[in-house]
């Protein structure tokens, strides 16, 4: 049930504060390698709500710029990313033991002349709430913490925010709502739609990620919100899953935002578009093809961050200004690859060429088949018939593909009113071996890219859509066409990748996860429940199946 102070349902707390390694506030100053360490900092919102907060500064007490790092993971709480997640590839010496998760390093920031507000988000851990998660109550509580630490005296009045994932989400929630002293914004990998980029992909429900967050985010002395009977309660896009995506086209302070290829599912989508969506006539973007915690700790990122916030809360005129508005890893191999400049996001000088699915022979060819064709699969897989389609195309010419790439694929299911669809791109090399690439942060054998539909969902949104990015509505349920193949629109998410000549390109298409991990490792998985029998691809003649790649000049 809903309470006065909230509009959303509210539950008891998924765990207690003190279950989790936390201690109840004890307000106190210490001294620690020439900084002052003030412990539990409460700062009350204009709601009634507070913040727990640490706050790292200086110890000569001259002003300096504030960076806020917003959090439910708990500020109490040093993470060791490298030691929690061994295979995330963050080096222990490049972060120190007050590092929080996914938040900067005070040992780095307070030298260089910063201080460090390191909140526990309200309703979470210590801090009165209840909790909710980005929604717009969060992001007013979060704009009155960037007020409050842009008006204290040891402040200069310039707020920074920065973190990854959450911190990088509510980034965008709150720099919409343009608080006066906010000066600069990272963020660095993070969603802006919850319900299109985590909680339901292609209308599909994740099944691992999603749920394993809730856990997470839900250390409380109090109520907290009751995310697992909103989503069930709410399977389409509607007031609720609008009031959990940021309003990106309202933010307008200078921004250097940090997407990679490798978090599909997760941050890839909603990090590059924040950048494409944003307002701020100074933002920079900044695309790898690696793993995103352990570039947000690499040293000489860090640089990075730094020389952005120097120029933007300091005033340090430095190379900022003459950064490429957009930087961009083009992969060749694992860890490999070479960086593109380019003036905007999309990149500007992409063509859009299709490749054609042939049934018949397997192959993606340049010119649409002029006889129809058809591929069966089994929905959820069975000895007994195929579990996937493969289709290839090589190149004769070296080829970069960077951007958003779609399919358009007729598909039928006869023992069925509806169906999921999974793809995963796939870069084969001249030798037949299926080049690995980073992938959801811990993973070393991810592809190119992936895509997901359910056929029900496959609405458009025609105000969202553009030319380049097919956005689902997903206001209401559409069987599929009974008299013949249904046409599908499938985003695939964003990607940058080098193919010599002689490499292919390969498509899987399938009625599960592209990707299998043992559980409990976490990343996107849709254990899905509508899949029924054979499902069918059309291709050729009147059912012409194809990828549209976004094909970066080899100039």
């Amino acid at each position: 049930m809903s309470s006065p102070e909230s509009p959303y349902p509210l539950r008891p707390p998924r765990s207690t504060p003190e279950s989790r390694k936390g201690v109840p506030p004890q307000p106190r100053t210490e001294t620690r390698d020439d900084m002052i360490i003030e412990r539990d900092v409460e700062v009350t919102t204009r709601a009634g709500r507070t913040v727990q907060a640490d706050v790292y500064r200086p110890l000569d007490g001259q002003p300096v710029p504030p960076l806020i790092a917003w959090s439910p993971y708990g500020k109490h709480d040093p993470a060791p990313i490298g030691q929690i997640y061994p295979a995330s590839g963050v080096k222990p010496e490049h972060m120190s033991d007050l590092t929080t998760f996914e938040g900067p390093d005070p040992v780095y920031w307070v030298p260089r002349g910063y201080a460090l507000v390191i909140a526990d988000i309200p309703g979470t851990w210590y801090a009165k709430g209840p909790a909710s998660y980005l929604s717009p109550e969060e992001a007013a509580d979060y704009h009155d913490l960037v007020e409050w630490a842009g008006t204290q005296e040891w402040s200069n009045g310039k707020v920074g925010l920065t973190g990854v994932s959450y911190l990088t989400s509510s980034q965008w929630r709150v720099a919409a709502t343009n608080p006066p002293h906010l000066a600069a914004i990272n963020p660095w990998e993070g969603w802006s739609d919850t319900y299109r980029e985590v909680a339901r992909h292609g209308g599909i429900p994740e099944t691992s990620f999603w749920p394993y967050i809730w856990e997470r985010w839900g250390a409380s002395t109090g109520p907290i919100e009751d995310l697992e009977a909103e989503t069930r309660e709410h399977p389409f896009f509607d007031e609720f899953w609008a009031s959990k995506a940021a309003d990106l086209e309202a933010i307008t302070v200078p921004a250097f935002v940090v997407a990679s290829w490798t978090d599909q599912g997760l941050h890839t989508r909603g990090t590059l578009e924040g950048f494409r969506r944003i307002s701020s006539s100074q933002k920079w973007l900044y695309v790898h093809g690696r793993k995103k915690w352990a570039e947000y700790y690499l040293p000489e990122n860090v640089e990075k961050q730094a020389a952005f916030f120097d120029h933007f809360l300091k005033g340090i005129e430095n190379e900022v200004e003459s950064w490429p508005p957009v930087l961009a890893e083009v992969r060749t191999d694992y860890y490999e690859g070479e960086f593109v400049e380019a003036e905007s996001w999309p990149l500007p000088d992409v063509e859009y060429r299709e490749l054609h699915l042939d049934a018949a022979t397997g192959t993606l060819v340049t010119d649409a088949p002029a006889d129809e064709a058809t591929a069966t699969y089994h929905g959820l897989g069975d000895p007994f018939a195929p579990e996937r389609l493969v289709f290839e195309h090589r190149f004769d010419e070296e080829t970069d593909i960077v951007g958003h790439s779609r399919a358009v694929l007729h598909m039928s299911a006869p023992k069925a009113d509806d169906m999921d669809v999974f793809l995963g791109l796939f870069k084969r090399d001249a030798g037949g071996r299926i080049v690995p690439f980073p992938y959801f942060a811990q993973f070393e054998d991810g592809p190119v890219a992936l895509g997901w539909i359910r056929a029900s969902h496959r609405e458009l949104d025609e105000e969202k859509s553009t030319p380049f990015l097919p956005v689902l509505a997903h206001r209401r349920a559409l069987p599929l066409e009974a008299d013949g193949p249904t046409r599908l629109e499938i985003e695939i998410l964003p990607s940058g990748t080098r193919f010599a000549a002689g490499d292919s390109l390969v498509l899987v298409i399938q009625g599960y996860d592209i990707k299998h991990y043992r559980k409990p490792l976490v990343y996107s998985r849709h254990e899905t429940d509508i899949n029924t029998g054979p499902q069918l691809l059309h291709t050729g003649g009147a059912h012409d199946s194809y990828l549209v790649l976004p094909i970066r000049p080899r100039s």
